[in-house]
């Protein structure tokens, strides 16, 4: 059963906030998310953390300087989600913008199936071959696990400059210079920067160190900030934790798409989408235009996505970006059809029923596509509350290899449980790395049952039952008054996201009407039951509940979002259904 609780507040700070002039109920939401006072509410970019405090940021910046007097040829080498792609973009952009568009700096993207992740030592072989051939190479969003990669570099005769923002492993690579939020002695009050927000700091203490040496004033020297659409993206999209730095990033992000200022690939991409730049908004960033960019990464090559961020023609941004959603229509059918084969070998095997004695899920077939497993896991995740690992074969392992990607829940760290199960079995892992809640690791064909007894083992320790009950934290009631798209309009407009949730409501409805759509979401005419005659009268409300086809009886609580949907100009408030509470509505 599931537990529903309101997120708590304090009514003091919530009627302080609304004193600073803020909307009542942002006050209140605000409040439950930790904001204390008015000044918290401030998003420009005067109040970011000052790049001094990122360890060997500002020595990085100096190398860098250096680097463009003596105009030595650099490669950015990227990963290949949306995180590492906009990193790459901002990179290879900020730098030209301060180095001179004749900097000499190019770019490479792993191919995810036959390289695997990081600046692989095969990885470094290619690089050396690019021509000019790199004497620096510079990573985004990846290479501090990449011992192997910053040897053979060296002995190919390049220096590597790693930023990161991925956990450390118990050693750091012997890299000529390391910038990383997550490295150890570093004392950056944001833990949480993404890859592309550690690139964007290194541009700005690169401006900065090169404003002091001449190059440049105040007032003639180049805008990185223009570039904080891409950072803004890639932060989002990357799922990082929205502390006030970063979103302070995102906000100033937004508000150069909003302002019709982004770059050309960017504004292509809410067209493929069919997304309205003029109200953008985190989920656009998460749900529309994140997908499309990393489809690149999941079928094809990201080097795909990259070129739609380089290119500064609209028509080329336009190609490229409706090649990028025919191919993440692709991904959604690869996609579908690997969730349905999961679910059906779990019926099969009688696993659904007994998931509750479960503290993990581990799951392969040999005709699943290797790009699209990590979502396969988040889905498994979302359905079961239970951390899941999907594998697929491993390309150009001659099939005796599986790489997967794992989904964990709050409370579980997976990068730590993969490492329990390495120290536990040494040699079972063949590589692994990742996040507290998401992870990538390869094993071995034939060692996978070996594999799914351990992690489950290791499942079984770490977790509670409280850990596995799947709770549904929520902001309470909404007034009758509230349910209008002005409010609508009203909490899209703010930035929500991982670790500053979007608001989830929570009241009991009369529902009136409901029927299916698609064979699989279910619709639903919504009225809101209260004490209040406005309550009694009101309309019903229209409400969807995405992948549910179980109807709801007479009267139910609901947890649920407010979006506000337009059509033919016409503006009408929607319920967007996240749970039903069955405990009280029975």
């Amino acid at each position: 059963m599931s537990q529903f609780s309101q997120r708590p507040f304090s009514e003091r700070t919530a009627t302080w906030l609304q004193q600073s002039g803020l909307h009542p109920l942002l006050a209140r939401l605000y409040a439950a998310r930790g904001l204390e006072t008015p000044e918290d509410l401030s998003l420009e970019l005067r109040n970011l953390i000052s790049p001094k405090e990122l360890k060997n940021c500002l020595s990085t910046a100096s190398l860098l300087a250096d680097i463009l007097e003596r105009k030595e040829p650099m490669l950015i080498v990227a990963d290949y989600d949306c995180d590492g792609a906009t990193a790459c973009a901002v990179g290879l952009r900020g730098l030209r913008m301060l180095g001179g568009p004749d900097t000499p700096i190019q770019f490479l993207v792993p191919n995810r199936f036959t390289m695997g992740y990081g600046l692989t030592p095969e990885v470094v072989e290619l690089a050396a071959q690019q021509i000019p051939k790199p004497k620096y190479l510079i990573t985004v969003d990846n290479g501090i696990a990449s011992e192997a990669g910053v040897d053979r570099a060296r002995e190919l005769g390049m220096e590597v400059i790693v930023t990161d923002h991925h956990l450390p492993g118990d050693r750091l690579p012997k890299a000529t210079a390391i910038v990383n939020p997550n490295q150890p002695a570093c004392n950056f009050p944001s833990k949480a920067l993404a890859g592309v927000g550690v690139m964007f700091y290194l541009l700005v203490a690169l401006r900065a160190e090169l404003r002091q040496r001449g190059k440049f004033t105040n007032e003639t020297q180049p805008k990185v900030e223009n570039l904080l659409d891409l950072v803004a993206l890639g932060t989002v999209a990357d799922v990082a934790q929205l502390d006030r730095n970063n979103r302070v990033l995102v906000s100033n992000g937004l508000k150069r798409i909003r302002a019709g200022i982004s770059q050309p690939g960017i504004q292509a991409l809410f067209q493929a989408a069919t997304r309205d730049t003029r109200k953008a908004n985190t989920f656009d960033l998460g749900f529309a235009i994140g997908p499309r960019l990393n489809a690149a990464g999941r079928l094809a090559d990201m080097t795909l996505g990259i070129r739609l961020l380089l290119t500064d023609n609209t028509d080329e941004a336009m190609a490229l970006a409706q090649e990028l959603d025919r191919i993440n229509r692709e991904r959604r059918v690869i996609e579908g059809g690997m969730q349905e084969t999961a679910l059906a070998h779990l019926a099969e095997n009688q696993l659904t029923d007994s998931m509750e004695q479960r503290s993990s899920i581990c799951m392969w077939h040999p005709e699943w596509h290797q790009g699209v497993v990590g979502i396969v896991a988040s889905r498994l995740k979302e359905r079961f509350n239970r951390p899941a690992i999907v594998f697929a074969p491993a390309e150009g392992a001659a099939g005796e290899e599986l790489r997967g990607s794992g989904r964990s829940l709050t409370g579980f760290h997976l990068r730590d449980a993969l490492d329990i199960v390495s120290k536990r079995e040494p040699g079972l892992i063949l590589k692994f790395g990742g996040h507290a809640m998401a992870a990538g690791l390869t094993i071995r064909k034939s060692d996978f049952e070996k594999f799914d007894a351990l992690f489950q083992n290791v499942a079984n320790d770490l977790l509670t039952n409280e850990l596995l009950e799947r709770k549904h934290i929520h902001d309470g009631a909404l007034a009758p008054s509230e349910f209008t798209p002005e409010i609508g309009d009203l909490l899209a407009e703010e930035i929500w996201g991982q670790g500053f949730p979007q608001p989830v409501f929570y009241g009991e409805f009369e529902v009136t009407q409901q029927s299916l759509m698609k064979e699989k979401h279910l619709r639903l005419m919504l009225r809101p039951i209260g004490a209040s005659e406005l309550a009694a009268n009101a309309k019903p409300i229209t409400a969807v509940w995405f992948n549910r086809t179980q109807s709801l009886p007479a009267k139910a609580k609901l947890a649920y979002r407010l979006v506000t949907d337009r059509y033919q100009g016409q503006a009408r408030i929607q319920l967007m259904i996240e749970a039903h509470d069955e405990a009280a509505s029975a």
